[in-house]
């Protein structure tokens, strides 16, 4: 099987390039700079360019893949920023559409549990989506806009709604890498929210397996939440990490006000993600 994975040089994208070369699989990158990549196993194909591209040979061979992992997206983690539904998505939908229409039968795409907007409690895919912020807005919107091509042009879409996560190369302005930043400067304080907002984690490494199962798996899933479905309020999430690594750093909650893009409790309901592993 021959797989297109894009934005490889990504938080998320890391950790599935490393869990896709574990596999026998056909692996090709689509990268801007290819020079990002610190290493890749040589049987790798990479292709220069981005989703922007007009190019038909490119598209052509981008196309032939079996499967497309696309994980690019810019302008983050601003999601309030216009550039998602204004710049970002119209080039999104252009490049899909190119390459199913150049003949690609199955894609994969990320979403985010913010398409489920200020809804409280365990969120299921049957919900309707209420967006509330542009990064948002956009992803739903895309997934429309695929859907309705999927009505022209027949392919396979998975949509894979993203909950929160953390590991190793995450941006340092978040949660995990900026209390890790803290001990190693030695603080005595932890400055943070009150903590008592409940949400849905995952370690990046699980996040990226589920990712490629999903692609690979032998039918269309459509919509499926990637999340643990356990509901843990930020601070004792907080007090884990610190005593799992034996960290010396107190608390410091209150600090910082809960953001107002996003529900106090919300947590994704894993039925489905269970259901689809277990096969």
């Amino acid at each position: 099987m021959k797989v297109l994975l894009t934005g490889a040089t990504g938080f998320i994208g890391n950790h599935v390039l490393q869990a896709l070369s574990k596999l026998d699989l056909e692996l090709v990158l689509l990268l801007r700079q290819p020079s990002r990549l610190e290493s890749v196993n040589p049987s790798t194909e990479i292709l220069k360019g981005d989703i922007e591209t007009t190019d038909p040979k490119l598209v052509e061979k981008l196309a032939a893949s079996d499967v497309m992992i696309h994980l690019a997206w810019s302008g983050l983690p601003n999601y309030r920023s216009l550039h998602h539904f204004e710049d970002e998505l119209p080039k999104q939908y252009r490049f899909i559409k190119s390459l199913v229409e150049a003949g690609l039968k199955s894609v994969l795409v990320t979403g985010t549990c913010f398409e489920y907007g200020m809804q409280n409690g365990m969120l299921n895919e049957s919900y309707i989506t209420q967006p509330s912020n542009s990064y948002a807005l956009a992803k739903d919107t895309l997934r429309k806009q695929l859907e309705s091509l999927k009505q022209e042009k027949p392919f396979a879409l998975n949509w894979a709604r993203l909950f929160y996560m953390y590991g190793e190369g995450q941006a340092s302005t978040s949660l995990y890498p900026s209390l890790k930043t803290a001990v190693e400067k030695g603080d005595k304080l932890f400055n943070m929210s009150g903590g008592q907002q409940l949400r849905d984690y995952l370690p990046v490494e699980a996040v990226a397996d589920y990712i490629v199962a999903l692609s690979l798996g032998a039918e269309e899933y459509g919509m499926v939440n990637i999340c643990s479905g356990q509901p843990v309020a930020v601070i004792d999430l907080v007090r884990h990490w610190i005593s799992q690594n034996g960290w010396k750093i107190e608390l410091n909650p209150g600090v910082y006000p809960y953001p107002d893009y996003e529900a106090m409790e919300f947590w994704g309901d894993s039925t489905k993600l269970k259901a689809i592993l277990a096969t």
